[in-house]
């Protein structure tokens, strides 16, 4: 399993006289002061911890930061201030080759340009990694097969890479970093150059890879979409800042400012909320034995509408033991859709459905929710 991954008050700043630069932060001062001076703060007192098993996604426009973040976590660039703590070790505080022999064995990169070599073969690039440990030949490129093999490239092996299209390419970069069974993968804007299809293949690549190998991930993105549909977790950077962290969920229903707030504006909400993140919870409930149609949290919402339209009534959320754990309304699944902030998915103290086939009132509800 995968260790966890911590970062407690990073900064980095560029520039003249940094270590004042971090001290004019701390007591207040803004990024256009420290630009006036000589000093680009790119990035700013940012906190985190990634679980072991869990995609992290750090998303933000051009010049956010995001990028210089994720090149402080393998030691690419040495923090101005803060710490970085994987698998329980400092890694700010560790000499270059003692960093050197962790981001050869427990730290592996995925880049945006594919990085590959136009003179080795592909199964010589996905073996690269283990070639600069010293893995014998013939265990490197068993090890380099089996990863292109995860990573649907079986019978490639012997090709060049410009024979390759750019997904492939892509494939093989992220096979050079499985190869060396890294619990750490970090991944710099790594579908950012593919055409949206591919782009959308190589999230499902992804994402099915994770359910077999569990890594602990950091994943780059400028795209609202993409981090929403890998994140178990998403980190919202600005200026430097790390503004909201949270699940998918949190950040569409509870922005955390303004900047959050119109920047999910355009994110296709259906797509990424379940029942679970929308539901008024409930008191648990008898089992919801009642010959209705139900859902449970990971009804996916489009489901979830197409329910709510069959029924005349609240929809009820039930457990794996069919104990009731939630209602949907249906003026609820409309606010979310129409973008506002689902108040009471938290929230409400109590919401119970009774009897949920028995007759309704004019509203065709039988719910009691309090607020």
């Amino acid at each position: 399993m995968s260790s966890r991954l911590e970062a407690e008050h990073l900064y980095k700043v560029f520039g003249r006289r940094p270590d004042e630069a971090v001290e004019r932060l701390r007591g207040g001062a803004d990024r256009e002061e420290l630009r006036a001076d000589g000093a680009t703060a790119a990035v700013i007192d940012a906190s985190f911890t990634v679980d072991p098993g869990q995609i992290f996604v750090v998303m933000g426009l051009s010049g956010s930061g995001k990028s210089t973040l994720l090149r402080m976590l393998n030691g690419l660039l040495e923090p101005t201030a803060g710490t970085v703590r994987f698998d329980g070790r400092d890694l700010t505080g560790l000499g270059d080759r003692a960093l050197r022999e962790v981001r050869s064995h427990k730290i592996s990169m995925v880049f945006q340009h594919f990085a590959l070599f136009p003179h080795r073969s592909v199964l010589e690039n996905a073996a690269y990694g283990l070639s600069v440990q010293g893995v014998p030949r013939a265990e490197r490129e068993r090890r380099a097969g089996e990863a292109l093999a995860l990573c649907g490239l079986a019978g490639w092996e012997d090709s060049w890479p410009d024979e390759l299209s750019g997904g492939m390419q892509q494939r093989v970069g992220l096979a050079r970093a499985l190869a060396t069974d890294a619990d750490l993968l970090l991944m710099d804007e790594s579908f950012s150059a593919l055409d949206p299809l591919i782009r959308r293949d190589m999230q499902d690549q992804l994402l099915e890879l994770q359910r077999t190998l569990k890594k602990t991930i950091v994943f780059i993105t400028h795209d609202l979409n993409e981090a929403m549909r890998l994140g178990d977790r998403i980190a919202v950077m600005r200026d430097g800042r790390i503004v909201q962290t949270g699940s998918a969920e949190d950040i569409l229903l509870r922005p955390a400012d303004d900047y959050v707030t119109s920047f999910i504006q355009d994110v296709d909400r259906s797509r990424v909320l379940t029942a679970g993140a929308v539901m008024d919870r409930a008191v648990r409930g008898d089992e919801a034995d009642c010959g209705c149609e139900i859902a449970t949290p990971e009804t996916p919402f489009t489901d979830l509408c197409a329910l709510s339209a069959r029924l005349s009534h609240p929809v009820a959320v039930v457990d794996g033991e069919r104990g009731l754990v939630g209602v949907v309304p249906r003026q609820r699944l409309v606010g979310v859709l129409g973008g506002e902030a689902g108040e009471g998915s938290e929230g409400s103290e109590e919401a119970a459905v009774r009897d949920c086939d028995a007759p309704r009132g004019g509203d065709g509800e039988k719910v009691t929710a309090r607020a």
